[in-house]
């Protein structure tokens, strides 16, 4: 467990993960990166979690990371990681596991970029909170761009229209957290002035669901069962789009348990409605 996450260096917890990466190593002879992976629990309302997700993909070279962000069902008040009896808030739980098994991380969602665009022109950045999109009230100018009025703004409506940011060719979910009296939005992920946003548009999610699941499957040759992190409003979002059931039985046929999250941890990525997961094979294929 790493504490005090907000004035902790980043160094440090780079060097942590080295230290349990030499410890694991002493453990099991020798140093297998192709048969360890690293397991990452964070406060989701610590505002810290890129900069950690960061620092531990550092210090884990090649190992593969997943995780997610602690939640406390949508009351944005206190979340908390409990570690060998020890409770924490602004903490991080960091686990290395090696295995003989077969596993496969990988991660799945269900929206593409329209080219709507909000311009991020006034934000609060270490409480990740914009207070302008496109030089005008921020829940005013999200709200007219998915065609609701603001008064009407609520987590469902966040779930249903999220915003991606372009990185490194690819696009990912900054989801919105809540709406503030003042017109303010807070966000689960990282936010700054001068960062462009796009409206997405969803995709069918039991069919991009399915064909992830399927093709992890067939990179394993068959699935014993996945670790998985599934996003609080990718799972609102399911709801309300009356696929939650569907959703639900893709996940027990595929033998899938895990964690609703306030964000997901993937490699050095921390993202928002996403479902990310680890797949291990069927445990003759590791003979």
């Amino acid at each position: 467990m790493v504490d005090s996450l907000a004035s902790s260096s980043m160094d440090r917890i780079t060097d942590e993960v080295g230290s349990l990466r030499r410890s694991l190593q002493s453990r099991v002879g020798y140093e297998r990166t192709n048969t360890t992976f690293a397991l990452c629990f964070i406060d989701g309302l610590s505002y810290a979690e890129e900069a950690v997700t960061s620092a531990i993909h550092w210090g884990l070279d090649d190992i593969p990371l997943i995780g997610g962000s602690a939640g406390d069902d949508l009351k944005f008040e206190t979340t908390r990681l409990i570690s060998n009896g020890k409770v924490a808030s602004d903490s991080a739980i960091i686990v290395l596991i090696t295995t003989e098994i077969p596993f496969h991380v990988f991660k799945t969602d269900n929206f593409v970029p329209t080219d709507e665009k909000l311009v991020v022109t006034a934000s609060d950045p270490d409480h990740r909170i914009v207070r302008e999109f496109n030089a005008t009230n921020a829940a005013e100018e999200y709200a007219a761009s998915v065609g609701v009025i603001p008064q009407m703004l609520t987590p469902l409506s966040f779930a249903s229209h999220p915003v991606v940011v372009k990185v490194g060719g690819e696009f990912y979910c900054r989801s919105i957290q809540k709406m503030h009296a003042d017109g303010s939005l807070s966000f689960f992920c990282a936010i700054d002035d001068g960062v462009v946003l796009s409206i997405a548009q969803p995709k069918n999610m039991v069919e991009s669901t399915r064909a992830a699941l399927r093709d992890v499957e067939e990179r394993l040759g068959g699935i014993d069962m996945i670790l998985g992190f599934d996003c609080v409003l990718r799972r609102l979002d399911a709801r309300n789009r009356q696929v939650f059931r569907e959703i639900s039985e893709l996940y027990k046929v595929n033998n899938v348990i895990g964690f609703g999250t306030y964000g997901e941890q993937y490699r050095s990525m921390h993202l928002n409605q996403t479902f990310t997961g680890i797949a291990f094979g069927e445990r003759q294929a590791a003979e």
